[in-house]
């Protein structure tokens, strides 16, 4: 991997996440990289920017924070085919990131990339478009990012309400591959990859995908019926949600927990697998996915531990 221009994105309003993109700026622009820096939280969007301002290749993302940080880097780079190393600098949970303790030593982490001495773990991304009756494609009403449609997702598409005063019920109708499945009562829908099905989708007990597959999962949120049950479709699959009864305007399109846009009667959320994969850097040599599920989730069965005599 060349450094001649690298992206240093921090989690904004996180002193530590600045102190160390701080350092990594120094030490990169010793070895004659043009470095470009900002944070990146819920209020900081660095990367248009960066990418508008770029007159050359941008050969690599640092980003450093946690998950969230992450995403947000994933849903900005993707199309631009970006590698992105993600680091738990002032993150909590950390699925998306190399832990702390691999990025001790960053002059030596400079050294690998450019020796070519990392590997690349590319996942699955989602993108969702907002329709008329008659599938046309519709101009965000609301949004946060500055992003046209398809709207990008890493972990997941969600349509559920949301308003100032109360929590609304929302009737969802799901069609897949043009078939209708069913009409659904509750807080809403999910629509995840396998990244996210370890997120928001686990917490509304949905599957837990492998992040090497490319499926969809579709998890009702806190349905009113004991029926509704999570579904996963081939990744080749096209799920349209359509909102019904929605008299106070309140229903909307989140990606990877950010505000799209608004819904609109009349209107519905077309959802596939995007033509992108988000490109996350591995520098741990004994990376196990399965380790992280344990780590992460607290799983119980890590916690004891047997003499399995049987493999002797």
């Amino acid at each position: 991997m060349e450094l001649k221009q690298v992206i240093i994105a921090h989690k904004a309003a996180d002193p530590l996440s600045k102190r160390r993109a701080e350092e990594c700026a120094r030490q990169l622009e010793s070895l004659g990289c043009k470095v470009l820096m900002g944070p990146s939280g819920p209020k900081d969007n660095p990367y248009p920017v960066f990418l508008a301002s770029s007159t050359q290749k941008i050969d690599l993302a640092v980003v450093l924070g946690g998950d969230g940080t992450a995403l947000a880097a994933a849903r900005q780079l993707s199309h631009d085919h970006i590698p992105i190393l993600a680091v738990n600098v002032g993150g909590h949970l950390g699925f998306l990131t190399e832990p702390t303790e691999t990025f001790q030593d960053t002059e030596t982490i400079w050294q690998r990339l450019i020796s070519d001495r990392y590997a690349v773990q590319q996942r699955m991304m989602l993108q969702a478009r907002v329709l008329d009756g008659l599938d046309r494609s519709l101009k965000p009403v609301s949004a946060t990012e500055t992003q046209d449609p398809p709207f990008l997702a890493l972990n997941e598409m969600c349509v559920k309400p949301a308003t100032g005063d109360r929590i609304p019920t929302s009737t969802l109708e799901m069609e897949v591959d043009g078939e209708i499945v069913d009409q659904y009562q509750g807080d809403g829908l999910i629509v995840a990859t396998p990244s996210g099905s370890t997120c928001y989708t686990a917490s509304a007990n949905g599957p837990i995908m492998h992040p090497g597959m490319e499926a969809i999962a579709v998890t009702p949120i806190c349905p009113l019926s004991l029926s509704s049950r999570p579904i996963v479709l081939p990744a080749g699959s096209v799920v349209k949600i359509w909102p019904l009864g929605d008299r106070d305007l309140s229903t909307k399109l989140w990606t990877d927990g950010v505000l799209g846009t608004s819904i609109w009667p009349g209107q519905h959320v077309e959802v596939r697998i995007a033509q992108c994969q988000a490109q996350f850097i591995i520098l741990q040599e004994n990376y196990s996915y399965y380790r992280t599920l344990r780590e992460k989730l607290h799983w119980a069965g890590a916690r004891i531990y047997y003499n399995n005599n049987h493999r002797n």
